[in-house]
């Protein structure tokens, strides 16, 4: 068969040539894209190219294996081609799903948790007992404030018929030991349900927003006594276009981007560094905001400059208090500025520590546990609250 005859036969399958057009073209266009480490879209670490090590069935398999996964994430037009998908099956499918995240009325999303993880079933009933002894061992001065998931305070948003789990079932509980022990529950639950019809949750975020937790910070000041952050007597700051942790999962197609909201304080965060023996040297000492974060995916890391594993921010008012808290304390701390002197902020994920010694060496007026119930049912680390010595 000559050349001509060839070409000929090939123009038959015009979508074979197309396709392998398509993917030359694709591979060239890999070839010569530098890789990338990290995706701030997805929030997520990327495979580097791998290096074989070994000549063996086992070194080629494990070699090949570590390859698809390099190819995957870096692929020319990545997070092109992630979105291309959700948007063909949230649209042209209706999936209400995708990435593990429920897609809900009025844009939000919601994480599918249709029930606890048995790891979260030995973890809730240690974190539990950790709350309880550290409200023994302190009477009259732990605090427990555990935010709800957004499902439960917008439960007409979730998608129809999906089994989320029904945390009422563990706060109630929660709230009895909490009190059975010396401490106090503060039960924002209520508190948010009553003012649903604000930004209170972001919608494509995990995080209350600034307002959801200043009705819990409103809330807490009523059960202590105190007099709530004037927000009237404070310039409010905010960003938009922030796609939170949800979208990073979902990557929808028509997602609502949030709007953070942050007031101009002077205040300063000393951040420690601390010794082997727990205790806290000479940090580094800054505003309360790091606004460099707004001009990055992951614009919530700004509040309080991340979660840090000991820190203190500088208040306005009289005395102390010791925040042990997950990611959602970050923009609820600076409210406390309002009350107290010293707000020392504790984070058991760089922080490997009890905390006994620590509150000997300050005599802090309260302490507040805050958490959302997500982080609290899960978290590994906050058995420490219950160390003692």
């Amino acid at each position: 068969m000559d050349k001509h005859a060839k070409r000929s036969s090939l123009l038959h399958y015009p979508v074979l040539i197309v396709f392998t057009l398509f993917f030359v073209g694709l591979f060239a266009l890999d070839m010569i894209t530098p890789d990338r480490a990290y995706s701030e879209l997805e929030n997520t670490t990327l495979s580097q190219r791998p290096a074989l090590t070994q000549l063996s069935a086992k070194g080629l398999n494990s070699y090949f294996t570590a390859y698809t996964k390099y190819v995957k994430d870096q692929v020319f037009g990545r997070d092109q081609w992630i979105s291309l998908q959700s948007m063909v099956e949230t649209t042209l499918l209706q999936k209400e799903q995708n990435g593990g995240i429920l897609l809900g009325k009025e844009h939000m999303m919601f994480p599918r948790t249709f029930g606890l993880l048995s790891s979260e079933e030995r973890t809730l009933p240690k974190n539990t007992s950790a709350v309880e002894s550290l409200c023994q061992r302190y009477p009259g001065k732990v605090n427990v404030l555990l935010a709800p998931a957004a499902s439960d305070i917008y439960p007409e948003n979730v998608p129809v018929n999906a089994p989320l789990l029904d945390e009422n079932t563990y706060l109630d509980p929660l709230s009895a030991a909490v009190q059975a022990a010396g401490g106090r529950f503060v039960d924002v639950r209520g508190t948010l349900t009553d003012h649903k019809g604000e930004y209170l949750y972001y919608r494509t975020d995990h995080h209350w927003t600034s307002l959801g937790a200043y009705y819990a910070y409103q809330q807490l000041c009523d059960a202590l006594g105190l007099t709530p952050f004037d927000t009237a007597a404070h310039t409010a700051q905010t960003a938009d276009r922030f796609y939170g942790t949800h979208y990073s999962k979902a990557r929808t197609w028509n997602a609502v981007p949030d709007t953070i909201t942050w007031y101009d304080l002077p205040n300063q965060l000393t951040i420690y560094n601390v010794t082997a023996a727990g205790q806290p040297t000479d940090g580094e000492t800054t505003g309360l905001y790091d606004t460099d974060k707004l001009t990055v995916y992951d614009k919530y890391a700004m509040f309080l400059h991340g979660n840090n594993g000991l820190s203190r921010v500088q208040g306005d008012g009289t005395g102390k208090i010791l925040v042990i808290k997950d990611s959602y304390a970050n923009c609820f701390v600076p409210y406390l500025t309002a009350n107290y002197a010293d707000i020392d902020v504790v984070d058991f994920r760089n922080y490997n520590f009890g905390l006994d010694q620590l509150i000997a060496d300050n005599d802090y007026d309260q302490i507040l546990v805050l958490y959302s119930f997500d982080s609290f049912k899960s978290d590994p680390y906050l058995y420490r609250a219950g160390v003692t010595g």
